[in-house]
């Protein structure tokens, strides 16, 4: 008993000594935590059931503002998760883990509407009670501000361009490896624009590198505020820029953007008291329909950026399975084009610009033809951006010079020439002397010559420009400014220059008499100028009789267009000119028309379950006229597949033996290159699950028919290359 007793006085003495010393253990456990928090090593935070806090250290709690109360509010109204997905990939937000009573560690967040972004590296888990019944998060956090900012600078400076801060070439491929990756499980889809500057190396010879520079970090400016997430710009060097456009495929809706940016990178540009236009070429490729990986879609995006330089720069081209034929194409030509020049394989058209009160003719513009003897026609457009590429624009430029002048000799009366001078033709060098030799050698007189100079010299050095205007001024060649109000338009230039003549360019005369177009306001505007500044006007590319009517009304001196002839040859003119007859009688339709592209392209043609083979002609934006079946009623329904995946649902509106003329369901969109498309495509998904392998787009893609057709053949096929019927 003793013992029991005495043990039992024991343990009880033993416990009554360790009692103080476990009440001092926890004094100094909170007192350390209190010490931890006050300190800001680091916090603690609790929630609720419904993710509401119910308690934050005191020091954390300031950091949301002294006053603000954060008891009682929704943690995640109150911090948020940094998800910009280069430094994060994958990362999922803290509403995930609060919803999914998921426990989370390490997790990146921000304070919410705080302007000076604190970060905070926050840790929780979930707490249940006895009966397993959620009670809320229990967690950590500490202030990882400093070591974030320093990491995510050094980050920047490895993904990011340090001249314009926009992303650089690693940053962009891993950015477009990701989406196309996950865009591929999620059958989504993503564009990529391929985008240089054009005469940008112009601006460096000219005005220097740093200016070159300053031009570059500008032109990111712009881009920046056109192009909006979730979409992604990127400088690969130099004057190469990409553009990633996640979850797009509409090409209608790409190509404004792609008009928006031309537009705004072709405003002029201040670069420490110079002054600098430059503009944009764009090409346009869509996964999964032009490429499924990076390297296919990259392929095709180049292959599309040198088609749009090639055919004229200043526009953009999206891509089609054809562009490798055209590049190929394009450096046969540039092979040839010397050769051209020595075979007197070029020629020279003229299309007469009439003065409006009376259409008498003034003046012709010469106009470059190239009729090779194995590629066929060849426009100026496309031989005069090769010429300029590979140093031939100034032999061609002397030889068209030479030309006009000589012809025009030919022509009575004082009937003027006008020839168009390059940007790169007026900073040869020797412009004025050569113009004053090729007087001289064929006795035109200088007032009878008009250079067309486009806005683009004035990107040069002021004083060599004004130089070379005031040496052809005073040997009196007219000057006139050429496409005006394409975008590199300013006043300086009419102050600066001694025009005579503004020229408006026809894109402008394009739909100017459609209600709604705001065409017509800006032609009335340039007209006024013109006036106030004592200069005539010539509108260019008038079609159609209601243009020349509002052309007329709104006061252009002079006028130029199909409405009166096509460009001709010289014997033509000559014929016409000998006769005496000095007058143009307008010819045209009453209402300007959509373009139409006259073709003879094989197309399929799907009605119910059946494909049929045709032949188109004569495309438009609205409609079409395809030739292969055989008394198609009118009002049948359509859908002509034009390759490439291009679907057109249409209607046939006349029907005469073989030839339907079909109405679209959906108008066509351009294409960039004075073509057309459709908006959308078939997608290669869509292929794939009805059986054909997954790969991106050819020109022989074709949507899918019945394998079993539940009914016959309603129409009968006739072969129209060789006038010949059969069954179909």
């Amino acid at each position: 008993m003793l013992r029991k007793v005495g043990g039992s006085s024991a343990n009880s003495a033993a416990v009554r000594e360790k009692s103080p010393q476990v009440q001092i253990d926890q004094a100094a456990r909170l007192a350390m935590l209190d010490a931890f928090e006050e300190n800001e090593i680091g916090w603690f935070w609790a929630t609720d059931a419904e993710n509401r806090l119910t308690y934050l250290s005191n020091s954390a709690a300031k950091k949301f503002g002294d006053g603000k109360q954060v008891v009682g509010q929704s943690l995640a109204e109150l911090i948020e998760t940094f998800d910009e997905s280069s430094d994060k990939e994958g990362e999922r937000p803290l509403s995930f883990f609060l919803g999914s009573r998921t426990r989370f560690r390490d997790l990146v967040v921000r304070l919410r509407g705080e302007d000076d972004a604190q970060w905070w590296s926050i840790t929780g888990r979930p707490h249940y009670d006895e009966a397993e019944r959620f009670i809320g998060f229990r967690g950590s956090a500490k202030d990882i501000s400093s070591e974030f900012v320093r990491q995510r600078s050094e980050s920047q400076l490895a993904q990011y361009d340090t001249l314009t801060s926009l992303a650089n070439r690693h940053r962009m491929e891993k950015r477009l490896d990701s989406i196309l990756a996950s865009y591929r499980v999620a059958k989504r889809s993503c564009a990529l624009l391929m985008m240089d500057l054009d005469k940008f190396k112009k601006v460096n010879d000219t005005l220097g590198h740093p200016a070159g520079d300053e031009l570059l970090r500008q032109v990111a400016q712009r881009l920046q505020r056109i192009v909006v997430a979730p979409a992604e710009i990127g400088r690969l060097g130099g004057d190469e820029f990409q553009i990633i456009v996640p979850d797009v495929d509409d090409r209608g809706k790409l190509g404004e953007l792609c008009k928006k940016i031309i537009q705004m990178v072709s405003q002029p540009y201040s670069l420490n008291g110079d002054r600098a236009t430059i503009g944009a070429s764009i090409g346009i490729a869509i996964a999964p329909y032009d490429g499924l990986n990076r390297q296919e879609l990259v392929k095709s995006a180049d292959l599309a950026l040198y088609a749009s330089k090639a055919g004229g720069r200043g526009q953009y081209r999206f891509y089609s399975s054809d562009l490798a034929n055209d590049a190929r194409r394009q450096r046969e030509i540039g092979e040839e084009l010397a050769d051209a020049i020595v075979n007197d394989e070029l020629t020279m058209h003229y299309q007469p610009i009439v003065r409006s009160t009376d259409h008498k003719v003034i003046a012709f513009e010469a106009l470059m033809r190239w009729d090779h003897p194995e590629l066929g026609a060849i426009g100026p457009g496309t031989f005069i951006t090769v010429a300029e590429e590979i140093n031939l624009i100034s032999r061609i430029s002397e030889w068209s010079l030479r030309r006009a002048c000589t012809d025009a000799m030919q022509w009575p009366g004082d009937i003027r020439v006008s020839v168009n001078i390059s940007a790169q033709q007026f900073f040869a060098g020797g412009l004025p002397s050569l113009v004053a030799t090729i007087l001289d050698e064929t006795g035109l007189r200088a007032n009878r010559l008009e250079l067309e100079i486009t806005e683009g010299v004035f990107m040069g050095e002021s004083s060599m420009v004004d130089a070379i205007f005031a040496k052809l001024t005073k040997m009196g060649v007219r000057l006139s400014l050429d496409d005006f109000g394409t975008g590199y338009s300013s006043l300086a230039y009419l102050r600066r220059a001694p025009f005579e003549k503004i020229k408006i360019d026809q894109n402008f005369v394009r739909g100017c008499c459609e209600e709604g177009n705001p065409n017509a306001a800006i032609i009335t505007a340039i007209i006024s100028l013109a006036h106030a500044l004592d200069m005539q006007t010539t509108a260019e590319g008038v079609e159609a009789m209601d243009e020349l009517r509002l052309l007329l009304g709104l006061g252009a001196t002079q006028i130029q267009g199909f409405i009166f002839s096509r460009p001709v040859c010289q014997d033509v003119v000559m014929e016409k000119l000998a006769s005496g007859d000095f007058i143009y009688e307008p010819v045209g339709p009453a209402k300007h028309r959509s373009d139409r592209r006259t073709l003879y392209r094989r197309i399929g043609v799907i009605h119910e379950d059946h494909r049929y083979d045709a032949v188109l002609r004569n495309l438009s934006r609205t409609g079409a006229m395809i030739e292969g079946l055989l008394d198609v009623p009118i009002g049948t329904d359509l859908v002509l597949d034009l390759g490439g995946g291009q679907l057109a649902v249409a209607m046939v509106r006349r029907s005469q033996d073989a030839t339907q003329g079909v109405q679209f369901e959906t108008p066509l969109i351009s294409d960039g290159a004075n073509g057309l498309c459709t908006r959308h495509r078939v997608s290669p998904y869509q292929l794939a699950a009805a059986g054909m392998p997954l790969a991106s787009l050819s020109a022989d893609s074709t949507a899918p028919v019945s394998p079993a057709p539940a009914r016959a053949r309603r129409f009968m096929q006739v072969d129209v290359s060789s006038a010949s019927s059969r069954a179909a």
